[in-house]
C-alpha cells in the first residue's frame, strides 16, 4: 500500500470510527440522550480522536525517518575496505549512486557489483518498512477504535476529555507560530551580527552611500564596498508615503461610504469588486505600474518642463497604493459596520445630522480598528518587492523627489540573494541586517499603533 493510500484509509477509518461512537451513543441510550453527560456528537469526536490521532503520530515519524534510518542501515552493511577510506563527500556521492539505482535511476555505476547489492538491500528494507508501517497504522487505529468504543457509556464525561485534547492542539500550535518566530528572528540576527563585525554599525546606520557590490579596484567606493541604508531606507519611506497618501484617503472614503450611505444593492456591489483587488497578483501590478502609469507620468511631466524618470517612485508609489485600497477599505468597513447601531440613534436623538454623526461618534469609535488597518496597509507598502522592482528601478539614491528612481530594503534584500551566494561576504550578509533593521522599525510602528489603539479605546469604551 502506498503511502497516500495509508494516509486515505485512517482517514477512512477517523470518519467511520466518528460515525460508529456516535450511532454507539444512541443505542446505550435506547436513543434518549438526556441519560448522557455528554451530547452524541462528543462520543463521535472521542472515538475518531483515539482512531486517528495514535495512527496519524506513528505514520507522520514513520515516514519522515524511514528514508534516514534505511539508508544507514545500507550504509553498515557496506564491506569495510570500500568505505571505510571514503570522505564525507565521497560516501555522500556512493549514497546517491545507491538511491539513484533503487528509485531506477540507471547510473554510469549501475555495473558495479557493490553498489547493485547495496540498492537491492535498500529496496528490500523499503518494502519491509512500508508493509510494517501499514500493518502497525492500520492496528492502531483499529485497537484505538475498539477501546475507545468501550468508553461510550452514558456517564462518562468525554466531552471534557475532548475539549482537553482540542486545548492541546491549540495550545501546540500556538506554541509552534512563537518557536517559529523567535527561530526566524535569532536566524536574522546570528546573520546580521556576522556582517556588523565587519562592517561598523554607524557606516551602515548613518552611511550615505549603498554600493554593496565589493570593490575590484581600489580607487572604487570604498575598499570593501559602501553599505549605508540612508538611501534604502529613505526610498522605502518615500515610496510608502505615497502608497498612504492615496491608499487612506480613498480607503476610508469608501469604507464610510459603504458602511453609512449605500444601500444594500449598491453595497453587494461594490464591496466585492474594491476586494477584488486584494486578489490580484502583485506582478500584475507591477505590469500595470511599469507599462501604463510610469510612461503616463513621464510624458506628462515632459509637456510641463519636468525631468521624469522612466522609473519614478511616484509611480510605484501610486500603484502600491491602488493595491493598497481593499486592505483599509475592508477593515474599516468592518470596524464601521461593528459600531452599534444605539450610539448613532443617540447622536441623531440630539440633533445631530448624518455627517455630524459620522465625524463626531463613528470614526471615533471606531478609530482603533481603523488604525489596525492603516497600521496592516503601511506594513504591507514597507514589504511590497515587485512593483519597487518594475516600477521604481535598483538605484539606491538619496533624494525626496517622487519623480527620480528610488529603491527599497526589501528590493535589495532580494538583489544580494539571488543567484548563488557564498555567506561569508559583507555583500550577502548585508541582506540580514536590512532584514534585521526592518523588523525593528516594524515593531516599533507596532508599538506605537498600539498605543494608540488603547488610548482610544479607553476613551470611547
Amino acid at each position: 500500500m502506498s503511502t497516500p493510500a495509508l494516509a486515505l484509509a485512517v482517514a477512512l477509518l477517523t470518519i467511520l470510527g466518528y460515525w460508529i461512537g456516535r450511532r454507539r451513543s444512541f443505542a446505550v441510550v435506547a436513543n434518549d440522550t438526556s441519560k448522557l453527560h455528554s451530547r452524541p456528537t462528543y462520543h463521535g469526536f472521542y472515538v475518531a480522536i483515539w482512531c486517528g490521532i495514535p495512527a496519524a503520530f506513528v505514520f507522520f515519524f514513520w515516514v519522515l525517518f524511514e528514508g534516514y534510518l534505511i539508508t544507514d542501515l545500507v550504509v553498515a552493511g557496506l564491506p569495510e575496505s570500500v568505505v571505510g577510506g571514503l570522505s564525507a563527500d565521497r560516501m555522500n556521492l556512493v549514497v546517491n549512486d545507491i538511491l539513484n539505482l533503487a528509485s531506477g535511476n540507471i547510473v554510469a555505476t549501475e555495473s558495479d557489483p557493490m553498489l547493485r547489492a547495496a540498492a537491492d538491500h535498500y529496496i528490500q528494507l523499503q518494502s519491509m518498512s512500508r508493509v510494517a508501517l501499514v500493518v502497525l497504522v492500520l492496528s492502531l487505529a483499529v485497537a484505538g477504535m475498539g477501546l475507545s468504543l468501550r468508553a461510550v457509556q452514558p456517564h462518562n464525561r468525554v466531552r471534557n476529555r475532548v475539549e482537553r485534547v482540542v486545548q492541546i492542539f491549540l495550545i501546540g500550535s500556538s506554541t509552534i507560530a512563537v518557536f517559529a518566530t523567535i527561530g526566524i528572528v535569532l536566524s536574522v540576527l546570528f546573520e546580521a551580527i556576522r556582517f556588523f563585525e565587519a562592517v561598523p554599525l554607524s557606516e551602515f546606520l548613518f552611511g550615505l552611500q549603498w554600493s554593496p557590490q565589493m570593490a575590484i579596484r581600489e580607487d572604487q567606493v570604498g575598499s570593501s564596498g559602501a553599505f549605508g541604508a540612508i538611501p534604502l531606507f529613505a526610498g522605502t519611506l518615500l515610496i510608502s508615503f505615497i502608497a498612504m497618501l492615496v491608499a487612506v484617503p480613498v480607503g476610508l472614503m469608501s469604507a464610510i461610504y459603504l458602511g453609512e450611505y449605500a444601500s444594500r444593492k449598491v453595497r453587494a456591489l461594490v464591496k466585492p469588486l474594491l476586494e477584488v483587488l486584494a486578489g490580484i497578483p502583485t506582478v500584475v501590478y507591477g505590469f500595470f505600474a511599469a507599462l501604463t502609469v510610469a510612461p503616463f507620468i513621464r510624458d506628462n511631466g515632459s509637456l510641463l518642463g519636468l525631468d521624469v524618470s522612466s522609473e519614478s517612485a511616484l509611480a510605484a508609489g501610486l500603484v502600491m497604493g491602488i493595491m493598497i485600497i481593499p486592505f483599509v477599505s475592508s477593515l474599516s468597513d468592518d470596524v464601521i459596520n461593528a459600531v452599534p447601531q444605539a450610539m448613532r440613534d443617540g447622536s441623531e436623538a440630539l440633533g445631530a445630522t448624518r455627517s455630524e454623526t459620522i465625524k463626531k461618534v463613528v470614526i471615533p469609535a471606531a478609530l482603533p480598528g481603523i488604525v489596525g488597518g492603516i497600521l496592516l496597509a503601511v506594513s504591507r507598502a514597507i514589504g511590497e518587492t515587485m512593483i519597487v522592482v518594475m516600477a521604481a528601478g535598483l538605484a539606491a539614491n538619496l533624494t525626496a523627489n517622487p519623480l527620480e528612481a528610488v529603491t527599497t530594503v526589501t528590493v535589495q534584500i532580494v538583489t544580494l540573494l539571488v543567484g548563488d551566494q557564498e555567506f561569508d561576504s559583507p555583500k550577502t550578509l548585508a541582506a540580514f541586517a536590512l532584514g534585521l533593521m526592518l523588523f525593528i522599525v516594524t515593531l516599533v510602528l507596532n508599538v506605537i499603533a498600539l498605543h494608540v489603539v488603547r488610548r482610544y479605546r479607553e476613551q470611547y469604551e
